[in-house]
């Protein structure tokens, strides 16, 4: 398979390249150049499938024979080795858990797939691999677990000061090996930046061989794929085939993600973009106007993101039909006291604990029943992360009810370490510089 720049559509690079070298030189991100259709006999059966035969076949025709079949089959084993349940909530209400991986989060199947393919690509002698990663909660602690102990590789984690969970932090700062965290005193964007700055520095570039961890690696958003057509499975052994997908939103690779899978052919009635304060898309769905704008911090700090750099993908993916863009997405968006009053009625309904950012996604998507009132449809939202992530945002009584989880407890006794930089570029450069 071939990748393009969304900034140069001529640009012909293979998997290999485009997993490397994360983001352009023009600054664009990587997409296929053909989005295969994985046709109707394996959409209606695909509840037949288990999750790595799923993943499998979906990896294999957007990547051809860029890796053979049995080695294609083995990384997926390898990596995707947890599961992802639809859990019946109420007649039409779902919520699909993506948080049973290591890190705890859903992102754990990017990070999980994407250090493998990295680690196959990399070839004895070969120079010595630098991701650089800029997280708002969870990114960092799943890409730290998939990448520790890897042969041959180096993780810096940028994370804004204040603004991630405590167990956040020590998912960050408490791995040590070629793991390292930086501290910015800045906002997700600030982070973000630095990294994609990074990218396009000549001298950084000549010294290492960077390449990113984040969303913006293609590496990243194919194996997110993998659980839209997971849950569609689960509802298609329930007997329902008709189903909208809320989906918790910050960066918008998730949600992106959803939609290369609707793009390939899965029947997905209607995606919800559920943000918090940070509504830049949802204002664009509304007004037509794109306006990034600086990140606000929220309880739901993984979406705290001000201007997502995945949407330049999702208006790629209809740049030919962009009023299919606006009939396909609806957009939500919701407060700190709107989030603590939804995580309390999920609590009084369901006896179900979510965290910030699952609950803005169940929100979004009882507003959009409301609205619709399609009686045929089943809706399905998103949990990205564990409860006890986040232990400031419950109540006492909602508190006591979260089964901390053995590896939560054992990072507790870890020593953390991470360096303190500043917004400035050249900081961050000359840190990379100095520790090399």
């Amino acid at each position: 398979m071939k990748f393009y720049s969304t900034n140069n559509t001529e640009l012909r690079v293979g998997f290999k390249e485009a997993v490397f070298n994360s983001m352009p030189q023009d600054k664009g991100l990587y997409m296929p150049v053909e989005i295969p259709h994985l046709g109707d006999k394996f959409i209606h059966n695909l509840d037949q499938y288990t999750l790595p035969e799923i993943a499998y076949h979906v990896a294999k025709n957007l990547l051809g024979d860029d890796i053979p079949a049995n080695d294609l089959k083995a990384l997926i084993k390898d990596a995707i080795n947890f599961y992802a349940p639809v859990v019946k909530l109420e007649e039409k209400i779902n919520v699909l858990e993506l948080f049973h991986g290591p890190s705890l989060a859903f992102k754990d199947f990017g990070a999980r797939f994407m250090s493998r393919i990295m680690s196959y690509f990399l070839e004895d002698g070969e120079k010595q691999l630098d991701v650089l990663v800029a997280t708002s909660g969870d990114t960092g602690g799943a890409v730290a677990l998939g990448f520790l102990g890897v042969p041959n590789t180096r993780v810096t984690i940028l994370y804004p000061k204040g603004k991630v969970s405590d167990i956040q932090e020590l998912q960050l700062t408490t791995n040590g090996q070629n793991i390292r965290a930086l501290e910015i005193d800045g906002t997700f964007d600030d982070c973000q930046a630095l990294v994609k700055q990074a990218f396009t520095d000549a001298e950084l570039n000549a010294k290492f061989r960077l390449t990113s961890a984040n969303s913006i690696n293609i590496a990243r958003l194919i194996p997110q794929t993998f659980y839209y057509f997971n849950a569609y499975a689960q509802l298609l052994k329930r007997g329902n085939s008709k189903v909208v997908f809320a989906v918790p939103s910050g960066n918008f690779g998730n949600i992106g993600a959803g939609l290369l899978a609707w793009k390939m052919g899965l029947p997905v009635e209607q995606f919800i973009a559920a943000t918090n304060a940070n509504d830049t898309v949802p204002e664009f769905l509304k007004t037509g106007v794109y306006q990034p704008k600086p990140s606000v911090a929220t309880l739901s700090n993984a979406m705290d993101v001000g201007n997502p750099s995945n949407w330049v993908r999702i208006a790629d993916l209809f740049k030919e039909h962009p009023d299919q863009l606006n009939a396909l997405i609806t957009g939500y968006t919701y407060t700190d006291e709107d989030t603590l009053t939804a995580i309390q009625e999920i609590f009084d309904a369901y006896n179900y604990v979510a965290c910030p950012h699952t609950a803005i996604a169940w929100k979004a998507l009882k507003a959009y029943q409301q609205e619709n009132k399609a009686d045929d449809t089943t809706g399905v939202f998103l949990s990205t992360a564990h409860p006890c992530k986040f232990p400031d945002v419950f109540t006492e009584q909602i508190a006591h009810e979260i089964t901390i989880p053995e590896q939560v407890k054992e990072l507790e006794e870890k020593d953390s370490k991470a360096v303190s930089l500043g917004t400035g570029f050249d900081e961050f450069k000359g840190y990379l510089l100095a520790n090399s």
